[in-house]
């Protein structure tokens, strides 16, 4: 056998996979059943272009680890308590209420304890994919049967771990003790607490400490390690790999890296998903399915009936609207991904046979091909039959709710980032801040700011800080490379939100102004600008004057200052400055000027400047005439060339002597 076969079977999965996944988009089908369809046409029931080898199980076992991690990561114990309603009541009476029907039926038919218990827990679980996926496409996630639905789910998703617990306990031919069950579930969560225990205070500090390196491939290096080394003491001590990195995930979704690390292993997640149930397709065969096809097309009616029936009751128990039931019922009705997760684990442990597996495999897929057009059809029903509950169907889709709208998202909390900060806050501008230092991110965060540890880099960070509806992006860093990275991603998520970058490298805003940057802020040319600037008032020239040169060289991404040749006009100082300005002085309580008269100063005859106002205490007096003294606190206002007004600001500012001799 090759020994790199594996490289073929990875390409044949993944070229075979993307035409099935584009039909099955076009037709809003699950991408899960287009990979179960994969692993059936390559497989051996198909073209036998591969077979089920011990690599593909490997690949299929680290998507599990990943999906398992993953899941781990999107739970914190302030959600769980949100959701504690709809979690402990509907999610604990469906799981409880299906798993005891799949058994009660089973068992009824003389199928063996161990068995009916391994299959009625199977059967009880539901795909979050493809629920949350229909959800989020008609907006309904906030509905009554939305909530409700995610609120099951999530049960479901937290009810594989003592699952996976029990498995073990029943594997065939071994002799079923309630008194054993129960000291194996005692050992079980004692070394789940220990992990636990392990996972609470060990694995932030070390997170914390490889974060403050910031060296991305230690930090991505890091998560790796975490993961496959929190799965392999859990299989060391007699766990599976899913317990040890859901724990680790749980746990770590409380701290500031969960979102960094989510995006980080989000790409591998998907890959070795892909994998996992290709690979279970790879396991179906079209004889079996051709052979009961009667049998097994029975059994998915039984189970979407039976399943959505026992939501519709729970539903009903509680005191909701029978079409939030019925609507809820049929969104859970099929049989989710975990159970192929846990149908394999079973046929490991011999609880199931081979042919077993493939009915269950058969049933399974059925049911969630029947799930999007039922989700489709019961609604349609409802509205022909004009019933209606608290949740207006036929009102435009609502926008799934976010934290931030129109904002600013702050790429770095250097010295720009915070003095940008401190605007937004006196302007009231919702802003949110992208930071990569822990440090600064755990004690910001402290301090109330809405503050996130994230790579700029990553799509799912930028997504979290909720790039779609931003107005403005600043990139107030200076890392070249990551900046190009992340403005290319932002501008493709949000072709409209204006980005502001600040670079020290006049030759990065060619490169900048490619990838759409709106505004490009060069260091060394602003502080040319703000020279000029400087040197320009000393001469007393209008300040629109001034403010128009500096846009028309930043509107030509400073040109002016690049190249010599630019073909911009220059302005002529020389005429603006002979022209006449107004300008104004402070009388201060050391000047020689108080007391005087306008006649005694005749400022006017020594330098050609007039004063054609004096402001006194926020009075003007206009037109002055030459009795009148200044007295401290006078604002003069002057006008004449700029030379004039030069001298008469010597002239006040002089000694007294100065003064007196001009009298």
């Amino acid at each position: 056998m090759d020994k790199f076969s594996i490289i073929r079977d990875i390409t044949l999965i993944l070229a075979v996979s993307l035409p099935v996944l584009y039909v099955f988009r076009k037709i809003k089908i699950s991408p899960i059943i287009g990979f179960l369809i994969t692993g059936i046409i390559i497989g051996p029931s198909g073209l036998h272009l591969i077979a089920q080898n011990e690599q593909i199980e490997v690949m299929s076992e680290v998507g599990i680890i990943l999906l398992m991690f993953t899941i781990g990561l999107e739970f914190s114990i302030a959600k769980l308590v949100q959701m504690k309603k709809y979690l402990l009541l509907f999610g604990g009476l469906q799981v409880i209420i299906s798993s005891a029907a799949g058994f009660g039926l089973l068992a009824f038919y003389g199928m063996p304890i161990q068995v009916a218990v391994f299959i009625g827990m199977v059967v009880s679980l539901s795909s979050t994919t493809i629920v949350l996926k229909l959800l989020a496409e008609k907006s309904e996630v906030d509905s009554p049967h939305g909530k409700i639905s995610v609120g099951i789910l999530i049960f479901q998703d937290l009810a594989v771990i003592p699952m996976l617990i029990i498995l073990p306990l029943l594997k065939s031919g071994e002799s079923f003790s309630i008194g054993s069950f129960m000291l194996k579930i005692l050992f079980a969560g004692t070394l789940i607490t220990a992990m636990i225990a392990l996972a609470r205070f060990v694995v932030p500090k070390l997170l914390y400490f490889v974060s403050s390196m910031r060296m991305r491939e230690v930090f991505s290096a890091s998560v790796v390690v975490l993961i496959f080394g929190t799965a392999y003491l859990a299989h060391a001590v007699g766990l599976s790999f899913s317990i040890g990195v859901f724990i680790a995930g749980f746990i770590i979704a409380e701290s500031e890296f969960s979102y960094q690390i989510l995006s980080e292993i989000t790409p591998f997640r998907d890959i070795f998903n892909s994998i996992f149930f290709v690979s279970a397709g790879l396991l179906l065969s079209l004889t079996v399915l051709r052979e009961h096809f009667i049998q097994i097309l029975l059994m998915s009616l039984v189970v979407v009936g039976i399943k959505a029936a026992i939501v519709l009751l729970i539903v009903l128990a509680l005191g909701y609207p029978s079409r939030t039931g019925i609507v809820a019922g049929v969104s859970l009705a099929q049989i989710g991904e975990f159970g192929f997760v846990l149908a394999k684990s079973g046929e490991q442990a011999g609880i199931i046979s081979a042919s077993g597996n493939n009915i269950f495999l058969s049933v399974a897929i059925l049911t969630m091909v029947f799930t999007p057009f039922l989700f489709e059809f019961v609604p349609r029903v409802f509205h022909f039959l004009h019933l209606k509950d608290d949740f207006d169907y036929d009102a435009p889709p609502r926008r799934k709710s976010i934290p931030l709208e129109n904002h600013v998202i702050i790429a770095g909390y250097g010295l720009n980032g915070r003095n940008l900060v401190k605007v937004l806050k006196e302007t009231g501008i919702p802003y949110i801040i992208l930071e990569l230092n822990p440090g600064t991110v755990r004690k910001v965060k402290s301090e109330g700011e809405n503050i996130l540890y994230g790579d700029i880099t990553k799509r799912d960070i930028l997504l979290r800080a909720g790039i779609m509806k931003a107005k403005v992006f600043v990139y107030a860093i200076s890392d070249p490379r990551s900046t190009r990275v992340s403005l290319a991603m932002a501008k493709m998520l949000n072709p409209k939100v204006h980005t502001i970058v600040r670079t020290r490298y006049v030759t990065e805003i060619d490169e900048l102004a490619k990838l759409k940057a709106d505004t490009v802020i060069p260091e060394e040319f602003e502080t040319s600008l703000q020279i000029f600037s400087k040197v320009l008032a000393e001469y007393h020239l209008p300040v629109n004057i001034v403010m128009r040169q500096i846009n028309i060289i930043r509107q030509d991404s400073y040109q002016m200052l690049r190249n010599a040749q630019s073909g911009i006009s220059p302005m002529h100082l020389m005429d603006i400055i002979a022209r006449s300005v107004t300008e104004t002085f402070f009388i201060e309580s050391t000047s020689k000027a108080i007391g005087k008269s306008l006649k005694e100063i005749d400022l006017r005859a020594a330098t050609g400047a007039t004063i054609i106002s004096i402001v006194r205490q926020d009075t003007p007096i206009n037109n002055p005439s030459g009795l009148t003294k200044l007295l401290y606190g006078d604002v003069l206002v002057l006008t004449g060339t700029h030379e004039a007004v030069d001298a008469a600001i010597d002239l006040l500012n002089g000694s007294g002597e100065t003064i007196n001799n001009t009298v």
